[in-house]
């Protein structure tokens, strides 16, 4: 029985026996997930669960996997909170950017961006070629334009935007040596995208922060959305202002975020952090 057709509350409970096992079994898992996990709630003054935040990991993993082959289903699990604003922006006719990150079940949220409106959507290639299709095939959709993380794709995107058309990134995820600048996440230094910010700043084009909460066991997830502030025209203040609104979206549900990911590592050929 493959995944599509397993019930959500099964797939995800699967999914959080699975994040448990890695955090119990898997050196590297542990190694980052602690370090990053510990940091963040040390940080915050909030009290640690990593079980919970690691059977968490095991459900966004599945989450996507269910979304991927369950798109309507997952559609109908979905609730979105002030979807108006997004109407809003998209009104002004400079197009819309989207930011996403890694958490709980961000994989619906181009899908429902989808029943409205076209979206294009950048992605990096996974370096299994293998792995890479079965990626490409789950995630089509359509309405959804995905679009590689090399400049083909921000050529892409930038006809969307001037076409008024609405583009989705993921912003928590470390760029290739060139295409960021190291920012703070979490009091500590992380190569971040610049991509957004150049985007948004070239027309004054809206960007939104969503988020998809997991909602309990098998209940699917809440979306919420909040409208950012211009960026600084000054990169490094750019990347500031975007880590600080993933750090906020993701302490409103710390255990859902991806900490297990390397987001602290340096791209080969970047410069090195400045020192604190």
């Amino acid at each position: 029985m493959g995944i599509g057709s397993l019930p959500l509350w099964l797939a995800q409970l699967l999914g959080g026996c699975g994040g448990i096992i890695a955090l119990l079994f898997s050196k590297q898992f542990r190694e980052l997930f602690n370090k990053n996990y510990s940091r963040a709630m040390d940080l915050n003054g909030i009290k640690q669960r990593p079980l919970m935040a690691a059977a968490a990991s095991g459900m966004l993993f599945m989450d996507s996997l269910w979304i991927w082959y369950n798109p309507e289903k997952a559609l109908i699990k979905t609730q979105f909170i002030n979807w108006e604003m997004v109407q809003r922006a998209m009104q002004h006719g400079r197009g819309l950017i989207i930011l996403s990150p890694h958490l709980g079940g961000f994989e619906i949220i181009p899908r429902y961006i989808a029943q409205h409106f076209p979206a294009t959507i950048m992605f990096r290639p996974a370096r299994q070629e293998w792995l890479n299709e079965i990626v490409v095939l789950g995630r089509a959709y359509p309405n959804m334009n995905f679009v590689p993380a090399n400049l083909q794709g921000v050529r892409a995107m930038t006809r969307a935007l001037k076409e008024g058309g609405a583009i989705a990134l993921l912003p928590d995820q470390v760029p290739s040596s060139g295409d960021g600048v190291w920012a703070s996440f979490f009091n500590q230094n992380a190569y971040t995208t610049t991509l957004p910010a150049r985007l948004a700043n070239r027309n004054q084009t809206p960007v939104i922060l969503f988020s998809a909460i997991r909602k309990s066991l098998g209940q699917g997830w809440l979306v919420e959305v909040r409208l950012l502030e211009p960026f600084s025209e000054n990169s490094e203040e750019a990347a500031v202002q975007m880590n600080q609104a993933i750090e906020e979206a993701i302490l409103k549900a710390p255990e859902q975020f991806i900490w297990s990911y390397n987001r602290y590592k340096h791209p080969e050929g970047a410069l090195l952090p400045p020192q604190s």
